[in-house]
């Protein structure tokens, strides 16, 4: 379909309306007549461009994470750095609510487990071979930096628990920091040993 100038603006508004709902209400919570009535549009617009309620949570959350190349961050404060980026995509200039959507989403809609799973598998794994190297731990260190920082998502932005919500961004990377560090670097068998980096 060929879209002009006036049908690329529809499709903005209803995307804009399609998150604002999903980061209020989730899936199950966000219906098409919603979306519709928040894009001061008819349903049926809605349907013509993207066919289904599921098509329309695909391309409302196509999440990218923008994350950077490591290769010229401190071996000893990668963890930080990530951190760091992360929030900032999360709050602040660079801000989106899409973690929310899929946060909110998850608990109730299966094609959001899955799209939480290709971010972080696609985007996070890649990152950590960078940091870390491609080896057989790569998967694990990747998991375990995505319980982190879907954890401290899940409690500032959709629980809202009060003592995660008060930490400001600067303090909240800072505490964050160290966990990623020792999972992308550290020996998670429990020893002392640091995966090589850079020229290591």
């Amino acid at each position: 379909m060929a879209f002009t100038a006036r049908s690329e603006k529809t499709r903005s508004a209803i995307l804009t309306s399609a998150r604002q709902l999903l980061a209020l209400k989730g899936y199950q919570g966000t219906t098409i007549r919603a979306v519709a009535a928040a894009a001061g549009i008819d349903p049926s617009m809605v349907m013509r461009y993207y066919r289904s309620k599921e098509g329309l949570f695909a391309a409302a959350v196509d999440v990218d994470l923008r994350l950077p190349s490591a290769s010229r961050w401190p071996r000893d404060r990668v963890g930080e750095m990530v951190a760091r980026h992360l929030i900032s995509r999360w709050e602040g200039e660079l801000s989106d609510d899409l973690i929310t959507m899929l946060l909110r989403s998850a608990g109730t809609n299966q094609a959001a487990v899955e799209h939480l799973r290709e971010v972080f598998q696609r985007q996070l794994l890649s990152l950590v071979r960078e940091i870390a190297g491609d080896g057989p731990d790569a998967g694990r260190r990747a998991g375990m930096v995505a319980t982190q920082v879907l954890g401290v998502a899940l409690c500032r932005y959709v629980i809202q628990l009060p003592p995660v919500v008060a930490m400001d961004g600067e303090t909240l990377a800072r505490v964050l920091g160290p966990v990623l560090q020792h999972y992308l670097l550290g020996d998670l068998d429990g020893g002392g040993a640091v995966v090589a980096f850079g020229d290591g």
